[in-house]
């Protein structure tokens, strides 16, 4: 039987027969390197949704809503490209949200904003 040696550092493996890793980090660096390439993108966006977010939780809400205007949010550095979802109401409303809290495009560039129960 070979021996069997770490996939990182190469050191010899003592311990479980599946073990793969001499250490936790050893088991990290292989899994931060295996997943560097797609994480840039990945990383990238959540940053955008992150800082949308709390955009949108840094007006207070009163019954779960609040107003505000197209200007406030991009003065914040709100990007209305990055959203998780949308959701359309029976009336044809339609509200842009990012995780839980969203907004809906009202007249003369006002916003509502709105927290999902």
């Amino acid at each position: 039987m070979s021996e069997r040696k770490c996939l990182v550092c190469g050191e010899k493996l003592v311990g479980r027969i599946d073990q793969k890793y001499c250490s936790d980090h050893c088991r990290n660096d292989y899994n931060n390197r295996l997943n560097r390439d797609s994480k840039n993108l990945v990383r990238n966006i959540n940053n955008k949704l992150r800082k949308n977010y709390r955009i949108l939780d840094s007006f207070p809400l009163r019954d779960g809503k609040t107003k505000t205007t197209k200007m406030r949010l991009l003065d914040k550095g709100f990007d209305f490209e990055y959203i998780t979802n949308l959701y359309t109401t029976k009336k044809g409303s339609t509200y842009y949200f990012v995780y839980d809290l969203g907004y809906l495009p009202l007249d003369n560039d006002y916003y509502m904003i709105v927290k999902r129960e």
